[in-house]
């Protein structure tokens, strides 16, 4: 394999990937050493002097600029939210859409990205689905479109299959047709690039606990700040452009932040944007091409082994449309999650199979040594069924 990175070392901040195979960053990537030095720091700041709060401050818009970097975008342009689904919930309810606009998804994505617009059907906003297949780009929504459409909103990765969506494509037919778009980068960020601007998005949403490294509880939301339009649909102090220093409330001063701030409801979970920042640090040193390099090497080698052992592959094989990382194996998840779990190999059951997801820190042992376990009850099975 090409060596992109010194992946020995990086195993070493990940103390949990030496004691068993783990295959399961896209459900939750282990802690490594330097996410959980930014939380014992904040810890062991707040116990013994009730916390520097200037300097945690300081430290969350250090990391909203960090966020900013990784996504070629403005730090104006970044809220720090609680998850994805939060994030996607604030950009469906900013849209300005009224009764009869329809909104384009794809069918089988995300819930949790889908159940966002689902929920404008009570002010009389329909959402219309294009079908899941291998290829989702400008031409799954253009016969789609009418004089109602006003968004599409989809995910770059899927969490099920591993499908990677044209989203550039398909941000260049929103421009074209003037319609609103919305992204979900979970399954993506931080092992996928991601151009927010080249994307031609008014939010980009997304968690930080796969990818990014940090537990959950945080996530982030991308807004185009060109798009002043775009308004949040709850309102605090401190999503106002003069928040009152007082701390009176005037009905006739409420005009909302021109940052993303607009967004954002506070307070805000500190412990974890600063354990981001740290995730950060350590994916900008290795860099975020070098991570899909690797992984997409370690996909390739997983493929051979599946079509040497005859198990087929849940979504798509070849790289222009596949994530580097996400992986499902036709095994049912009922008859192998434990037994592979007794080998020491976690990974998730999904709706095909079982998905095995890939990290920085992940190496061809792991792989092989998933391979060796399917192919000793394989064996195992065989034999006993000549008995």
């Amino acid at each position: 394999m090409v060596k992109y990175f010194d992946v020995q070392a990086i195993r070493k901040l990940f103390p949990a990937v030496e004691k068993l195979v783990y295959l399961d960053s896209g459900f939750q990537t282990p802690l490594s050493r330097p996410v959980k030095e930014a939380l014992e720091t904040f810890i062991r700041e707040g116990y013994e002097t009730a916390g520097p709060k200037s300097i945690w401050i300081d430290r969350m818009e250090a990391t909203r600029a960090k966020v900013a970097r990784l996504l070629n975008a403005a730090p104006q342009e970044i809220a720090f939210t609680k998850n994805t689904s939060e994030s996607m919930n604030i950009a469906a309810n900013a849209l300005p859409l009224k009764p009869g606009d329809n909104v384009l998804m794809v069918h089988g994505d995300h819930p949790n990205n889908t159940y966002a617009f689902l929920n404008l059907k009570r002010k009389g906003i329909e959402t219309r689905f294009v079908p899941m297949t291998e290829v989702i780009d400008a031409d799954s929504f253009r016969p789609r479109i009418d004089a109602n459409t006003k968004a599409i909103s989809m995910s770059h990765v899927t969490f099920h299959a591993g499908h990677r969506f044209d989203i550039y494509g398909v941000g260049d037919l929103c421009k074209e047709r003037n319609l609103y778009y919305v992204l979900d980068i979970m399954q993506a960020v931080g092992v996928v690039p991601i151009d927010a601007k080249r994307t031609g998005a008014c939010f980009i949403g997304s968690g930080t606990h796969k990818g990014l490294l940090v537990p959950q509880g945080l996530g982030f939301l991308y807004w185009n700040r060109e798009l002043t339009e775009l308004e949040p649909a709850y309102l605090a102090a401190i999503s106002l452009a003069t928040p009152p220093s007082d701390f009176i409330a005037r009905p006739d001063d409420m005009a909302p932040a021109p940052t993303a701030g607009r967004f954002e409801i506070g307070n805000f979970n500190l412990p974890a944007i600063h354990a981001l920042g740290a995730a950060l640090d350590l994916i900008e040193s290795i860099g975020v091409e070098n991570i899909q390099n690797h992984c997409f090497d370690l996909g390739d080698r997983l493929i051979a082994g599946l079509d040497q052992l005859g198990i087929a592959l849940v979504g798509p094989r070849h790289r222009e449309n596949r994530a580097p990382h996400i992986y499902v194996a036709a095994l049912p998840a009922a008859e192998w999650i434990d037994f592979l779990t007794e080998k020491g190999v976690r990974v998730s059951p999904e709706r095909d199979g079982i998905r095995i997801s890939l990290g920085m820190f992940n190496t061809a042992s792991d792989v092989d040594r998933f391979l060796d376990a399917v192919r000793q009850r394989l064996s195992a099975a065989r034999s006993n069924k000549a008995a």
